[in-house]
């Protein structure tokens, strides 16, 4: 790809931080299109999902959807986003490696209720070696610290995996242990506008606060692994069916 001077920069960030902000890079024009389709999605799709494939905060309101599961393997909207080459083509630069295309996701907080998420890792849900991968977080709503935008703790991403215990909160299953005030003080808010898209890798360490504002906070997750990155399958898909399990006898979904 050429790479501009933007990109160089954004690229560095990304090294030496474990996430960088790409400002605008979805147009208004863009972003509104996202919205039509995510409503079609949500009006024709959603209902015919499995408890696994959408999340919600209280599973008897269904205004509190908070997490939409593999939208690429359901919609030729979503699955053509996710496979445009701004997008993989920009991973594979941000990773030095080429993709293996993963997954969609939605990433919302509902207003008032919308829960934290904890402190984690990606690469501890994603069980790669190496811990090859990233996401792209494409902002559809204003995220900032009234709604639970994205709190990243600058740097660690190279010290390695940290060691992550089974949390409570539903759709996030995975907290870090050791998470203190040396993290604290390292964390920066990713504020960001619709259209903004955040890069961050599996292993920087970030987590958000619960939105108690009258905003909704909404974003789409496209994950993307790199090509010598290979998954403990077996270990990966024992882990999700006793998660799954867990929160269906708690009644969470």
């Amino acid at each position: 790809m050429n790479v501009s001077d933007d990109f160089r920069n954004a690229k560095a960030d990304f090294d030496r931080n474990g996430f960088t902000v790409l400002k605008g890079f979805i147009s208004p024009q863009e972003t509104a299109t996202i919205h039509e389709n995510l409503t079609r999605y949500v009006n024709d799709i959603v209902p015919e999902l499995t408890p696994a494939e959408v999340l919600y905060e209280d599973k008897d309101d269904p205004e509190t959807m908070f997490r939409l599961e593999a939208m690429q393997k359901h919609d030729a909207y979503f699955r053509g986003l996710f496979l445009d080459a701004r997008f993989v083509d920009s991973a594979s630069h941000f990773l030095d490696d080429d993709i293996v295309p993963r997954g969609v996701e939605l990433f919302g907080k509902a207003r008032r209720i919308g829960n934290e998420t904890p402190p984690h890792q990606d690469g501890s849900y994603f069980m790669l070696e190496p811990p090859t991968a990233m996401t792209f977080w494409i902002a559809l709503d204003r995220a900032d610290e009234e709604n639970g935008c994205i709190r990243y703790t600058n740097g660690p991403h190279s010290r390695g995996l940290r060691p992550h215990a089974m949390s409570e909160v539903l759709g996030f299953s995975q907290g870090i242990v050791d998470f203190g005030p040396d993290d604290l003080a390292l964390e920066e808010a990713a504020v960001v506008e619709p259209g903004d898209v955040i890069a961050h890798h599996c292993m920087v360490v970030h987590r958000t606060d619960a939105n108690r504002s009258d905003k909704l906070r909404r974003a789409l997750g496209f994950v993307y692994f790199g090509q010598h990155a290979s998954v403990n399958r077996e270990a990966a898909e024992e882990y999700r069916k006793k998660l799954f399990a867990k929160w269906e006898n708690q009644g969470k979904i």
